[in-house]
């Protein structure tokens, strides 16, 4: 049995992983705003309350740029007091077992590609659509780190006046629209017509994302996860029909997209990261 863990600026997910299947669970607030040491401590108590002698292995996904040798993570995103923390080294010193570290949106491409959406490809992109867009890479059925954890960050490219985050993630609705996310799926539940309208453009821009995904990676499937991908009933339409734009029309007729269908699948692709 392995622990997985899916660590987060706003909650700290853990759960003991038996072949893929999360036999354990708990979680509970990050404590954000505290210091390097408190947060520290805070995931060092969460993680004894579910260790036992039948554990191998600790694996965590952490949303930020990740030295993956020496497990050192920087600059970690929504956790200020989270400059340069040594994750690998202290966590091996506690729990004397082998600890892995990485970036969030890679260990959720892990979990998607070992008992999700894409366990039947060999090449996929997994895009998480919330608060930001992040995207793990599975080629020839190997994660793709990069040098630092960073490759695959195509929220960050540039598209129309800002980035493919603007656009794709809460941002859109908030600055553009001044409504957030929940309330425009609310909205359109009851067939607003000014909501609806919202999610045909963004799903146009969505659809521009995975036409870059096309260009750049050229994956069998493509699988959409985070809190946005919940809506998308809604801005599936308009998505497909910008999508039907790319110049190779064969590329998109053998491409697989898919919604991810489990909350925790990035707590089991973390519990992989030690095979």
């Amino acid at each position: 049995m392995k622990i997985g863990i899916d660590f987060g600026g706003t909650n700290i997910r853990i759960g003991v992983v038996d072949k893929g299947i999360i036999v354990k669970k708990i979680a509970e607030s990050c404590k954000a705003d505290k210091s390097e040491k408190e947060i520290l401590d805070h995931l060092i108590s969460m993680i004894h309350q579910v260790i036992n002698s039948d554990i191998t292995s600790i694996g965590i996904g952490v949303p930020s740029v990740v030295d993956v040798k020496r497990g050192i993570v920087y600059n970690v995103n929504n956790i200020p007091s989270w400059k340069e923390v040594h994750l690998k080294e202290i966590l091996e010193k506690e729990f004397k077992i082998p600890v892995s570290v990485n970036n969030d949106c890679n260990c959720f491409a892990l979990g998607e590609h070992s008992c999700g959406e894409g366990a039947n490809f060999d090449d996929i992109v997994c895009v998480a659509l919330g608060t930001g867009v992040g995207s793990g890479i599975i080629f020839n059925n190997k994660l793709c780190n990069g040098a630092n954890t960073g490759a695959g960050e195509i929220g960050e490219l540039s598209y129309l006046q800002h980035n493919y985050e603007y656009y794709c993630s809460s941002h859109f609705f908030i600055k553009e629209h001044n409504i957030t996310g929940r309330e425009a799926y609310d909205r359109a539940c009851q067939k607003d017509a000014e909501a609806l309208k919202i999610w045909d453009e963004f799903g146009i821009h969505v659809g521009n994302l995975l036409k870059t995904i096309l260009f750049a990676y050229d994956p069998q499937a493509i699988i959409l996860g985070g809190s946005i991908s919940k809506s998308f009933e809604f801005f599936s339409p308009k998505m497909y029909e910008t999508l039907y734009t790319f110049p190779y029309p064969e590329t998109v007729a053998k491409l697989k997209i898919a919604c991810s269908k489990k909350d925790d699948i990035a707590i089991v692709g973390a519990a992989d990261l030690i095979i």
